[in-house]
């Protein structure tokens, strides 16, 4: 049994929860364990991974967050930056499945992030699952 860790940028609580819940119950049903750590924001989504890294606990990560469009540009660096930060993670040979939503509004985000609809962060775990399998694969 392997021990992934989840991220989560905790702005929107209720919507937080959903993701979370989605992401734990796919974690679990691969037969996996699971932490979970909370940052301020989705920007520090990507620093918090890259620490946590380095302690070598975890074989796999998950992102959660939800980025909702304001009225000033500060969603599209969010959004690129977060998104530009976990990808580099991944390119760096960790694997990393986002689950940051960036929507235009809370109805959108509640669909996506809702495990009976969406399920973005079941989505998520799961693709840091196939990659740590495919780690698992590959390693020499």
């Amino acid at each position: 049994m392997a021990t992934i860790l989840i991220v989560e940028a905790r702005f929107y609580p209720h919507l937080n929860d959903l993701l979370l819940a989605g992401a734990r119950s796919a974690i679990e049903a691969a037969g996996h364990g699971h932490e979970t750590i909370t940052v301020p924001g989705a920007l520090e989504l990507p620093a918090a991974i890259a620490l946590a890294a380095r302690s070598g606990r975890f074989c796999a990560f998950v992102a959660l967050g939800v980025v909702i469009r304001g009225e000033t540009f500060h969603f599209e660096v969010v959004a690129q930056e977060s998104a530009r930060g976990l990808l580099a993670l991944t390119l760096d040979g960790f694997s990393v499945g986002n689950g940051i939503l960036t929507v235009e509004n809370e109805a959108q985000a509640l669909v996506r992030a809702d495990p009976a609809q969406g399920d973005k962060g079941g989505d998520a775990a799961r693709a840091a699952l196939a990659l740590f399998e495919l780690e698992r694969q590959y390693a020499p």
